[in-house]
């Protein structure tokens, strides 16, 4: 069955607010989309710089420094042991991996993918790709027979709620019960905000305490787009059971998926530096301390958000009508309808702006506290 038609790109509608937010006579302060404003880091540069003669095809599977730096990775930040090179692939960022996952694993009509209610658009467009049909839905007794894939996203985008342990357990166990692959995309867990993840690690689905070892069709996905501000670069890579690691790497090898030579060094000196990471957590915590309770006097209530690079906020009204009212005041966010029907009343802002951005949004805010 071929490709039908698609539905329209859903940041395409954003244009009149975007307009009403550039009128603002201090100018437009986009907080819409989670796109890095900071610096990718010197070293990062240089590694990629030094790497600039790249005669030769890359990889596919990625160099073996690479993949032992994000074998190193998982054990010393997320706390994921027994991995090795054959459990790992870098991949050309991660929304093209969200997007081709169903496809690449065999999925097709009257498979079902199951995503969270609040949800990242990719995953149903994964879905469709690939011809099954997406069910929105966190509770595990409700996920159907037909389920074939089951994507986690933990910390959310767009609300940061963060899977603790017992959740992760139990999404896993029916899984299994249904021969699903599950698969967690993880690419803000080094942003830890409240409770216990201001402290603490925020869990991976590949934690032993999660899978007692093994591995077999769990899989994680993670970023370096956000930790080290390498969004221009698509630098992410997939972990987990070897055997469907092998099978995506045999499709991308047919198909040319292969992450630019340059790229792969980069990232192997990004994975092996926790200084940068820490320092851009940092930065984004002076934002988030801002903004969090500038948007609570302007009367929004701040809704999960413990971890991630977003607050999921409200007014109790329609999302466009919050929205038209940030755009009034240069402020450009992302309605709830964006992320699926079931929180029609939210808007998502991003961290990713600069200070004097953030502290100007947090000013504009305050002018109309109710």
């Amino acid at each position: 069955m071929g490709l039908g038609p698609l539905p329209d790109y859903p940041w395409d509608s954003m244009g009149p607010y975007r307009a009403r937010a550039e009128a603002h006579p201090d100018g437009l302060i986009d907080l819409s989309i989670g796109s890095p404003v900071d610096p990718t880091p010197e070293l990062i540069r240089s590694a990629l710089a030094d790497a600039t003669d790249a005669h030769a095809y890359p990889a596919t599977a990625g160099t073996p420094a690479l993949r032992r730096a994000i074998v190193d990775w998982f054990a010393r930040r997320r706390g994921v042991t027994g991995l090795d090179e054959a459990s790992v692939l870098p991949t050309i960022g991660s929304k093209e991996l969200v997007a081709l996952l169903p496809f690449l694993l065999g999925l097709g009509a009257g498979d079902v993918v199951v995503h969270p209610r609040a949800a990242y658009p990719t995953y149903e467009m994964g879905a469709v790709f690939a011809g099954a049909t997406a069910f929105a839905s966190d509770d595990p007794a409700e996920w159907p027979a037909a389920t074939r894939l089951i994507w986690l996203n933990s910390p959310g985008n767009p609300d940061g709620r963060v899977l603790g342990l017992d959740e992760l357990r139990a999404a896993r166990a029916r899984a299994r019960e249904l021969g699903a692959w599950i698969v967690g995309d993880e690419c803000y867990a080094e942003l830890g905000w409240e409770g216990e993840w201001a402290t603490g690690a925020v869990p991976s689905l590949l934690d032993p305490r999660v899978t007692g070892g093994d591995l077999e069709r769990t899989l994680a996905i993670y970023s370096l787009s956000k930790q080290s501000n390498m969004a221009g670069y698509r630098a992410a890579f997939i972990a987990g059971c070897p055997a469907s690691i092998e099978r995506l790497t045999t499709a991308r090898k047919h198909a040319g998926l292969m992450l630019p030579a340059p790229l792969q060094a980069a990232m192997t000196v990004a994975l092996g530096d926790d200084e940068h990471v820490a320092a851009q957590k940092d930065r984004y915590r002076v934002r988030r301390d801002l903004l969090k309770p500038a948007l609570e006097a302007a009367g929004f209530r701040i809704d999960r958000s413990e971890a991630g690079l977003y607050l999921w906020a409200t007014e109790g009204r329609d999302a466009w009508d919050s929205i038209g009212r940030l755009a009034d005041l240069g402020i450009l966010a992302g309605p709830g309808h964006f992320y699926g029907v079931h929180f029609p009343q939210h808007v998502r802002l991003s961290l990713t702006a600069t200070d004097e951005r953030v502290a100007s949004a947090a000013a504009r805010l305050g002018t109309s506290a109710r």
